[in-house]
């Protein structure tokens, strides 16, 4: 399997492939939950949260642009209010980690929802690394921001949601449009950023660098505090960007915002589907995350 060490994914040199733990069974029946092959560790043993006690369902919210767009939500049984969570998936779309983790926080008492940003193109969840990452170029900022803003009203339409204690939480990719949103949007009263990019690669080309809005230059306008968590060993996201992101903010006087660096670990640590996975820097961050909606959002 690729070792996924970038958030946009894999550059050729990262890629150590092998196959033969596919032929020969060695995951299981996880490709059937629904997890994204191209990631999925041979030895990957994911957590699995049940649904009991939960109400979920596949539905649809109109976008700006016309589009009717899917999304996965988990929310405890009764009439709620509940407060929201917008999850917001890495590179591979709404794929059974990403169901897991709207289960995860529905146990918790919030109302998660993971639209499907990619699936104008095709549903990246199933496809082959170089395909993913053409579906995931394709989804550009004005279209995400506009999913995300059709999200955020489609909940507010639902009885059992409180519009009025909203968060937001993405991986990888997602990470990056954690701090986007959190600075587009008012309506957005906590966001938590699990390594999300911060500043374009060293490497970037023009249409990367403009292809922004970057975090690191949102600082200013940021709505809502932001909790940053990120690897010591991610290889895709240097400590130097993730120092100029605590420089701007600092500089902003965004003082209720902050990052949180794990040593040692790598992109995707919280990724307990694939090799990259830590489990104690998963669970930290996951406490802090508690913490920080427990604070905001109830």
């Amino acid at each position: 399997m690729p070792d996924l060490v970038r958030p946009e994914g894999a550059q050729p040199d990262d890629f150590r492939f092998s196959r033969r733990a596919l032929a020969t069974g060695g995951v299981g029946g996880l490709l059937f939950a629904g997890y994204a092959p191209a990631a999925l560790a041979a030895q990957a043993s994911p957590v699995s949260t049940p649904a009991d006690g939960l109400v979920t369902a596949n539905v649809s919210c109109p976008a700006p642009d016309g589009f009717d767009l899917p999304a996965f939500v988990a929310r405890p049984e009764g009439d709620g209010p509940f407060p929201v969570v917008v999850v917001v998936s890495e590179i591979f779309g709404v794929h059974e980690y990403i169901r897991d983790i709207c289960r995860r926080l529905a146990k918790e008492g919030y109302a998660a929802v993971a639209p499907a940003f990619f699936v104008r193109v095709e549903d990246p969840a199933g496809a082959e690394m170089a395909r993913v990452q053409e579906i995931v170029a394709a989804a550009g900022h004005e279209q995400v921001m506009g999913d995300v803003a059709a999200t955020l009203d489609w909940a507010s339409q639902q009885l059992w949601a409180d519009a009025d204690r909203v968060g937001i939480t993405g991986w990888c990719w997602g990470g990056k449009v954690v701090w986007q949103a959190v600075a587009r949007f008012a309506a957005i009263d906590a966001g938590v950023a699990w390594y999300g990019r911060l500043a374009p690669p060293a490497d970037a080309t023009p249409e990367q660098v403009a292809g922004g809005p970057w975090p690191v230059d949102l600082a200013d306008d940021l709505k809502a505090p932001v909790l940053g968590l990120y690897g010591e060993a991610d290889r895709g996201i240097p400590l130097a960007s993730v120092e100029a992101m605590r420089a701007a903010l600092q500089r902003a006087s965004q003082t209720e915002s902050r990052i949180e660096v794990y040593p040692d670990a790598p992109h995707g640590f919280h990724a307990d589907y694939r090799d990259s996975y830590r489990a104690a820097d998963a669970a930290d961050g996951w406490a802090k995350l508690l913490a920080l909606f427990g604070e905001r959002l109830k």
